[in-house]
């Protein structure tokens, strides 16, 4: 993250989504883009977008990596979403169990923003994992406070 050199954008952020195959890391990072819900195939390997936007009077530039759930793209990036599936108990087990130890071992930037999303929220008849229950993840992985956005 920092200020551009003359690219037409005040700050860029690189941002990268991590967590288990299948949540939908790659179905928020199209929703986001392109604010549409529409269903996407898997990803395979990496893929990535670009979304400039304008916050606060300040012209930014994102870049947003979508790994496919493979921990070898772990050095991409120094602000890190970890993506839950709420259907998928196991998914955020995995974060604090998996994820969360690649990204403290690996990252070169142990202050980098860290986010916690669970996914899949709107399937709420399949639901494993309660909010209550998902929101103190984010507490115990990073000792940080949370706030919900749903």
């Amino acid at each position: 993250m920092g200020p551009s050199a003359g690219g037409g954008y005040d700050l860029s952020f690189k941002i990268l989504l991590i967590g288990d195959s299948g949540v939908g890391k790659s179905s928020l990072l199209v929703s986001f883009i392109s604010n549409s819900s529409d269903q996407i195939s898997p990803t395979i390997g990496v893929d990535f977008k670009i979304k400039q936007l304008t916050v606060g009077g300040r012209r930014l530039k994102l870049t947003i990596w979508d790994t496919a759930g493979q921990e070898r793209f772990r050095t991409l990036t120094t602000s890190y979403y970890r993506v839950y599936d709420v259907t998928q108990r196991e998914t955020l087990t995995n974060l604090s169990d998996v994820w969360a130890k690649e990204v403290e071992l690996y990252s070169t930037n142990q202050d980098c923003v860290k986010m916690l999303i669970g996914n899949k929220v709107d399937i709420d008849v399949e639901r494993a994992v309660s909010r209550d229950e998902g929101m103190p993840g984010l507490v115990k992985m990073w000792s940080t406070v949370f706030r919900s956005l749903h």
